[in-house]
Formats: C-alpha cells, structure tokens, sequence
C-alpha cells in the first residue's frame, strides 16, 4: 500500500477490525457493532491505509487475517481493554472493563449464568459476556478471554488449570428407569449427526452399539428434557441430571468415564486485573460445589 498520507489509526477503525477478526465476516461483525456493511468496509480499507498493510483477506467461507492482521491483533485488543477502563472513569483499583467467557451449552445454561450474573453485581465496574459454543473459540485470536473447556489444551500460549472432575451419569424418569431395572433393554436419547463426533456420543455408540437411540439433539440440556419425558436415558453430566428433580439416575452395567473441566486463559493476561478478578471467581465456585460436578445422587 502506498506509504504517502498516513495517519495514525482511528479506534473506531480498530473496533471494527477487532470484530472482523472475531467473527469472520464483515455482516457478522456489523451486527455485532450496530452499524451497516457499508460502515464495516469503509473502517477497514480507513485503518489498512492507516497502517500501510492488508490486514484480512476474502477467501469463500469468510475473512481470514493475513500476516500483518495476526501481528496487530494483540496491540488492538489491548486497546479495547484501555478504552474499556478508560470509558468507566475513577480512580480507585476495582476491576473495570469487559471480560469475555466462553462455555460448553450445558455448563452455561445449567450452572453458570446464575453464579456469574452475582459477580456482575459484586463488581459494578466489570461487565460480562458469557457466550456458549460447542467448537473450541481461540484465546490467541482473542474471541474470548476466558474458556472453559472439557479438555486440556495442547497448544497454544496459555496457562490451563483444571477445575473440576466432571462425572456422568444414565438419567430417565422413573418410569423409563424401572423398566430397566425389570430387565428390559435400554433406549437412549443423544447427540444428533452433526454431533457425532464429540466424547460422549462416540463412547455411547462404542458401548452400546445394538440400542435404540430414539431421540436425538444438539445439548445436553435439551436431552435432558426429552429423558425427563420418558423418550429414553440420557447420558448427562451429573451437575445437568441434578437440576431437574424429575430425573432419575439409572445406573447401568457400564459406567461413564469422567473429563475435566479446564479454566483457560491466555499467560499474558495473568496480571490483567479483571481477567484475574473472574478467573479467581470461577476457582471459587466450582471448589465450593465440588461435590455438584463429581459425585452422584
């Protein structure tokens, strides 16, 4: 690009990319900014020809970062943080700011919005996005800036400590359950297709490859809606089978293996006030309600 009338990077030129980068398109990073495609466009050729260089690329699925894009995005998100910090004002040392969390569906929806929604209150300063997705978001990338995850990661620039045991359990209504303890063959509830592929599905098809699945889905927490209407057993986290007292915990000759639940965080974010506020947040929580995650009824 041509090197000839630069001027200094606009924030709202950094905003918009910062969204592009997230969400990979310009339409998606729109509506997530409020603002037209139009607007989108002209704020990334406005912060290019700032910078001198093509920051993302147009390829069939979406906006990709090219090499100089990947190299800004660290600084850009920094300066998301100071206008964050800077637009709350005061000067006393509570955390301020904006503090992205990303979950599974099943632990957002049935344990943390709650226990998270009192920390908004503790903390007037700190906002909070909690977001759930069952695809691994990227911390380098900077979709978020905390995960929880299922598994232990095994790349990255990032500091991983795991939280809890996660166990699992056979859940039905109590009609469902007493006919198999009469000795009829189980029928399932569980993943849909496009589901298939992640741990739980593949060890239930594995086990019990004969059995009936007689209703699938995409979460946790609607299976547990049709096992609790008798459809079948679920195979379910003991912390989503505990939340609904018409469920019944069915135990089978196999039993499922337990995961990790894994806090995730960037290391150069562990001296970042209000990251650090959450994180500490979540050890708390979940070392309090240990016994919610790892044991049966």
């Amino acid at each position: 690009m041509a090197e000839q009338n630069r001027t200094g990077p606009d924030w709202e030129d950094v905003r918009v990319f910062l969204a592009v980068a997230r969400f990979g398109s310009l339409s998606a990073a729109a509506r997530s900014l409020g603002i037209n495609h139009a607007t989108v466009s002209r704020r990334m050729r406005s912060l290019e020809e700032a910078l001198g260089e093509r920051l993302v690329e147009r390829r069939p699925d979406g906006y990709v970062l090219t090499p100089a894009g990947t190299r800004i995005l660290g600084p850009a998100s920094e300066m998301e943080v100071a206008a964050g910090i800077l637009s709350r004002g005061g000067d006393d040392d509570r955390p301020k700011g904006l503090v992205r969390i990303n979950a599974p569906p099943s632990l957002t929806q049935t344990f943390l919005v709650s226990r998270l929604a009192k920390l908004a209150i503790e903390q007037p300063g700190l906002d909070l996005n909690l977001a759930s997705d069952v695809r691994s978001v990227s911390l380098e990338r900077r979709e978020t800036d905390i995960a929880l995850r299922l598994a232990r990661p095994v790349d990255g620039d990032v500091y991983a400590t795991q939280l809890v045991s996660l166990g699992f359990g056979f859940y039905g209504s109590e009609a469902c359950c007493r006919r198999i303890e009469e000795g009829n063959e189980p029928v399932f509830v569980g993943f849909d297709e496009l589901n298939a592929h992640l741990p739980e599905a593949i060890w239930l098809s594995r086990h019990f490859p004969k059995a009936r699945m007689s209703f699938r889905t995409n979460s946790q927490t609607t299976q547990a809606v049709a096992a609790r209407e008798g459809a079948g057993l679920a195979m379910l986290p003991y912390f989503v089978g505990k939340a609904d007292p018409d469920l019944k915990l069915c135990v089978l000759a196999q039993r499922p293996p337990a995961r990790g639940i894994w806090l995730v965080t960037r290391r150069q974010d562990r001296r970042d006030l209000p990251i650090r506020v959450v994180s500490d947040h979540l050890r708390m929580i979940f070392a309090r309600e240990r016994d919610l995650f790892e044991r049966a009824h």
